[in-house]
């Protein structure tokens, strides 16, 4: 899973240099982090309300393409603010060993 993810922050780069009429990631870049926020916030909306769907319906189809969305928007995100994927798995392996409990505590406020 890491090699997708490492092969599509990769593509992420290369696009955010792109001319933003050449490709929808660069476009994205081009209009700046409200317009990539907004498309999280949209693709989370989309996520959800698919996972209700899904528990009515019994079929994942839609969860699984909308939490595909959420991801990719989430990773131009990252893309936008300098950080590349692998700081998120980064941050999960860390997590390992760790009950959710324990790291919530140990978070910073």
């Amino acid at each position: 899973m890491s090699e997708v993810l490492t092969e599509l922050g990769t593509i992420l780069e290369q696009r955010r240099q792109a001319g933003a009429d050449s490709s929808y990631v660069a476009s994205l870049h081009a209009k700046g982090l409200n317009k990539i926020l907004e498309k999280v916030g949209e693709e989370a909306t989309e996520t959800i309300l698919a996972a209700k769907d899904a528990q009515n319906s019994g079929d994942n189809k839609d969860v699984i393409y909308e939490t595909a969305d959420l991801w990719f928007h989430s990773l131009v995100m990252l893309s936008h603010l300098g950080e590349s994927p692998q700081v998120v798995l980064d941050e999960l392996a860390r997590r390992f060993g760790m009950s959710g409990l324990e790291e919530k505590a140990s978070r910073t406020k």
